[in-house]
């Protein structure tokens, strides 16, 4: 998914919060989120690291 989608579906939440009074619960959530996929992308990148080095000592 990219950031337009990501912009998208936060700005669908946050109109919804909005109207349902869970402002914070929504902010809170885009805290977790943010955190997780900042998680994700340094897993991603130290798997790439760890294939490219994997790669280089087998050749």
């Amino acid at each position: 998914m990219n950031n337009w989608w990501y912009s998208l579906y936060f700005l669908i939440l946050g109109i919804i919060a909005f109207f349902t009074g869970e402002l914070i619960t929504f902010i809170m959530l885009g805290f977790i989120l943010l955190s997780l996929h900042n998680i994700n992308n340094t897993l991603k990148k130290i798997h790439k690291d760890n294939q490219q080095r994997k790669s280089t000592l087998e050749e």
